[in-house]
């Protein structure tokens, strides 16, 4: 089968055996998108070795699952199944976990992968397969829900207008009747003020808005983001980080500490309730597509993802 590989800083498209279910699920991948963490990882994110990709949907094809021949998409997070995180649900954190196409496991951008049953989610048929890859970065930026609480009346701002940030923005929305995006492209800010209660703020007019806000979601991944999270939050504000990169910020503890400020990392979310997101039509993803690229070209999507004012590149088999 075809697979893009990563091996060192070398990427390219393979064809290696399909993969053996062995105990788990085997999946022909419809679709999978190429996200921001596909591109840090072939500069040396992580560590990793192998297949990239995370967002997929396909479908089920070993006879041993009972969701064969249902269109699934699949939490990226395998755990061991034994220890007391997983046996309390949480796999994401179990310490033996392997995570598709990040760690330790081969990932989506490929014609087949396999992954536990219990990681599956069947499709509801009012999502479309294009809509449906997007329930994993959906999930991660609705889960930011799940760690701190997000009111009515609380003044919160977004910064990066990149993929992940237009969907954290969208998604909070719908939680918060005061939402500020704050990003370098006037274009890309424009997408998020579709959701009525959403201000679009150029990075360089956000000056203004020093310690204005109760909460911040840092996704623009850069250090200067980081920074200006700083500047515009109120004392004791949140501050929730969403993006991983290569690298290692400076960043003023001192300002940390003195303004009593709370830093919260988040990475995934559960996917049932992006889902449900997705199948309600209360967030729309479709136009933050920019192309639609065979697996077989995927170096060159991978190009494309990464050139400035590209959102969303698709992989189709």
């Amino acid at each position: 089968m075809k697979a893009l590989r990563i091996s060192g800083d070398e990427l390219s498209v393979q064809e290696i055996a399909k993969p053996l279910a062995e105990g788990e699920s085997l999946v022909r991948v419809v679709k999978s998108g190429i996200c921001n963490t596909d591109l840090e990882i072939a500069r040396g994110y992580a560590g990793f070795n192998g297949t990239l990709g995370h967002e997929f949907v396909g479908v089920v094809e070993n006879a041993n699952s009972l969701l064969i021949g249902k269109r699934v998409v699949g939490e990226i997070n395998a755990g061991c199944g034994k220890c007391d995180r997983c046996v309390r649900g949480d796999a994401r954190h179990c310490p033996e976990r392997t995570v598709l196409g990040i760690h330790g496991r081969d990932g989506a951008h490929a014609e087949f992968l396999r992954l536990p049953e219990v990681n599956l989610i069947e499709v509801p048929k009012s999502v479309s397969d294009e809509s449906a890859v997007f329930v994993e970065p959906l999930a991660a930026a609705f889960g930011i829900t799940e760690q701190i609480q997000i009111g009515p009346e609380d003044k919160v701002a977004v910064i990066g207008d990149g993929k992940l940030g237009i969907l954290c923005s969208r998604s909070l929305s719908l939680t918060t009747h005061d939402l500020t995006h704050i990003g370098k492209h006037r274009k890309k800010l424009d997408l998020t003020e579709k959701y009525g209660n959403v201000t679009g703020v150029l990075a360089d007019d956000a000056s203004a808005l020093q310690k204005s806000f109760d909460i911040i979601i840092e996704a623009s991944g850069s250090e200067s983001g980081f920074n200006t999270a700083l500047n515009l939050l109120k004392p004791r504000g949140k501050m929730v980080l969403k993006s991983t990169f290569h690298g290692s910020p400076r960043w003023d503890a001192a300002r940390v500490v003195v303004d009593e400020i709370t830093i919260v990392g988040s990475r995934c979310g559960r996917f049932a309730p992006a889902l449900e997101l997705l199948s309600t039509n209360a967030v729309e993803v479709k136009d933050l597509i920019t192309d639609e690229i065979p697996l077989s070209r995927g170096v060159e999507a991978m190009k494309l993802a990464a050139e400035p004012g590209v959102m969303k590149v698709l992989l189709s088999n």
